[in-house]
């Protein structure tokens, strides 16, 4: 098996060289004698500089309403988790006796301190948000509780056909009278 070094410059102008065995395609060896106009260098491959810039202008936006949609989602969501647990504080105080049964203004508080952490939450019940209390009479015919709050969230970045602008969130629960 014949072996010849075949030398030719990088664009850096670093030597590198090549064994080539018989065994090599016309075709490649046909690549490999060609030469750029200067004679010097082998002709260079199409450039891809700019690519990367191209990709991110591309894909850029997309990405940003991706991570706008996911930061919009998590509140969502740590919106929905805080007005459960409230409502569910403010049930748990009005079942405590029948004389509770209807105290909006304690559930209020009890509302308010539970979802302090929520913006857009005023100092009263009468806005946002709004917290309702009564005695009724529960599914096992036996006195009960209902209280029901809603809340609406601050105005997010819509996403058409996924995201609203704006969330209204209303959650109720109804407990058994205990006292």
């Amino acid at each position: 098996m014949s072996m010849r070094t075949v030398r030719h410059r990088v664009a850096s102008g670093v030597l590198l060289q090549h064994r080539r065995s018989a065994h090599t395609s016309t075709a490649t060896q046909e690549l490999m004698k060609r030469k750029s106009k200067d004679g010097n260098t082998p002709p260079r491959r199409r450039s891809t500089r700019g690519n990367a810039m191209l990709e991110l202008t591309l894909l850029g936006p997309c990405v940003f309403f991706l991570f706008v949609g996911a930061l919009d989602w998590g509140f969502y969501a740590y919106a929905l988790i805080s007005l459960q647990s409230a409502v569910r504080t403010a049930a748990l105080y009005t079942s405590s006796s029948a004389s509770t049964a209807a105290d909006v203004t304690k559930a209020c508080t009890l509302v308010l301190g539970e979802m302090a952490s929520l913006p857009n939450v005023a100092t009263t019940c009468a806005t946002n948000p709004t917290v309702i209390a009564t005695a009724i009479t529960g599914p096992d015919s036996a006195p009960a509780t209902r209280v029901s709050v809603t809340y609406t969230s601050l105005s997010l970045i819509p996403i058409p056909g996924m995201l609203k602008k704006q969330f209204t969130i209303t959650r109720t629960a109804v407990m058994r009278i205990r006292g």
